[in-house]
């Protein structure tokens, strides 16, 4: 896709817009996607500091793009002490990720979006465990979807020759006295988060938006009217430039901590966070790839963080399939992947030092899992590919480096905090200025996200018809639960499936 370039002439040294948004990733763009459907007339300006977007943490390689919807992710579904499934939160990440397909689908029926191929398609989403007592798990779990409407095309397998005909390449050299089981579902997607990106911010620059690479928000100051002044760097002209804004969005990914504390808001304080990299092993090679089309997922580590999940995954990025497995888990100070080493240092201030105190002395798990991943080599990883398919050749698989995630730490108490692995919103009381903090399940959930920014910020146009009107015509479900209405469930099913292309 050719992308809007840059604009060549600098920007003067004060400008004013009602919108402004910070950071170029699936985040600020369908915050303005959803802005301007409601607002046409408003201003927007989007500031990166690289030089396109989607660089960053929305980069198709930057992420597995799972269309999480909990078909498929254990974690989501675990185990209790008393032997019982807790499913409670699968409905929750199901239903968001139908929003997220919902407002595509508009999208798409618009114009807004062109060919729903270049950014999302039909991969089957399948959980996959070994052993006699996760097949028990497994069984269990799936009695508990199959009977919600939302998991109602979920199947369970545990035939040897079945398994084989659908996983060929996880059944080839498999042991056949191993128990294994998986559910499958056929209703999954891979998404490939950085072309959905470069769309949206292409529609965006057509639609009027003034878009700036290279441009980085350097501070943040509350004007006596409630705006915003904002100082950002043009770095190709090496000037600083000055940005009045009614109002901000921070969707800079791991960078967004620090633009919030810079902000001075108070309801960032007691937060902080914790970097964490990653690596996952990708095959290119086509011959092997066209032997495995599913995201399988298993089961996380005794004492390791959901976001360890081990999972091997059909790829469809510029129209070429390929394979992931991963993730591996790696440290590093850095808030960003092309971010400063000083970053999590220049993060810690008084306000989270205690938080973050309190999670180094209770994460010692999560310490000791980073230790071990760091430790391990590319044969130690080959060897974990091959509990998912025994037989592959190591020679067709190289290491690459995933983006960077700062899971979100909390002030918990006086003096405690907690490490959470999900996203989180943090906005000012006056509405002014929001980001979002934290990584997983992230972009897959994108649509809701920005839904739930819009209703903390913009209260006041809820008040009325009118926002509400349109945004039920851009996200038909929004307001109203699938789970309890089979029926627009199937219908919304059907129409997203025929607009996005997602027949099978």
């Amino acid at each position: 896709m050719n992308l809007p370039a840059p604009t060549a002439s600098p920007l003067p040294d004060r400008v004013t817009t009602d919108v402004l948004l910070v950071g170029a990733g699936i985040m600020s763009a369908t915050l303005g996607a959803l802005l301007r459907a409601l607002e046409p007339d408003w201003s927007i300006t989007l500031l990166e500091r690289l030089s396109e977007p989607a660089l960053e943490s929305s980069g198709p390689w930057n992420n597995a793009g799972t269309g999480h919807s909990a078909l498929c992710e254990l974690n989501y579904t675990p185990l209790l002490p008393n032997g019982d499934v807790d499913i409670s939160k699968a409905p929750v990440v199901n239903e968001q990720f139908q929003q997220s397909r919902q407002f595509w689908a508009s999208c798409v029926d618009a114009g807004v979006l062109t060919d729903p191929s270049h950014f999302i398609n039909p991969v089957p989403h399948v959980s996959f465990v070994r052993g006699g007592e996760n097949v028990e798990y497994l069984r269990k779990r799936y009695d508990k979807l199959a009977a919600n409407p939302l998991f109602s095309e979920l199947e369970f397998i545990d035939d040897e020759t079945e398994f084989a005909r659908r996983l060929p390449l996880m059944a080839q050299g498999r042991d056949a006295a191993e128990d294994v089981a998986v559910s499958w579902t056929e209703s999954g997607t891979d998404v490939d988060f950085g072309a959905l990106t470069r769309q949206f911010v292409k529609n965006l620059a057509a639609s009027g938006a003034d878009i700036r690479y290279r441009h980085h928000v350097k501070n943040l100051t509350r004007e006596s009217d409630g705006t915003w002044r904002v100082k950002v760097k043009d770095r190709d002209h090496g000037k600083t430039v000055t940005i009045n804004a009614k109002f901000v969005f921070v969707g800079a990914g791991g960078g967004a901590l620090t633009l919030l504390e810079r902000s001075g808001i108070s309801e960032i304080k007691g937060f902080a966070g914790f970097p964490v990299s990653g690596q996952f092993m990708r095959c290119l090679d086509p011959s092997v790839a066209e032997k495995h089309e599913a995201k399988v997922y298993g089961m996380a580590a005794v004492g390791a963080p959901p976001m360890s999940v081990p999972h091997l995954d059909t790829r469809v990025i510029d129209g070429e399939r390929s394979l992931l497995f991963g993730p591996f888990a790696g440290w590093t100070p850095k808030f960003l992947k092309e971010g400063s080493f000083t970053d999590l240092p220049l993060s810690v201030r008084a306000h989270n030092l205690l938080p973050m105190a309190a999670v180094g002395v209770t994460s010692w798990g999560l310490i000791k899992y980073l230790v071990l991943e760091l430790a391990k080599g590319r044969n130690k990883k080959i060897d974990e590919l091959r509990v998912f398919a025994p037989e592959v050749n190591g020679d067709d698989w190289e290491i690459i480096t995933a983006g960077q995630r700062v899971q979100v730490v909390r002030k918990k108490g006086k003096m405690g905090g907690s490490l959470e692995f999900g996203t989180t919103v943090v906005n000012s009381a006056d509405g002014s200025i929001a980001g979002l903090l934290g990584a997983s399940p992230g972009a897959s959930t994108a649509v809701a996200a920005m839904i739930d920014v819009l209703q903390r910020c913009f209260a006041d146009r809820f008040q009325g018809q009118a926002w509400r009107g349109k945004l039920a015509e851009l996200v038909p479900s929004y307001g109203t639960s699938l789970e309890e209405n089979p029926a627009l469930l199937a219908e919304m099913r059907a129409w997203t499936d025929a607009s996005l292309h997602l027949a099978r």
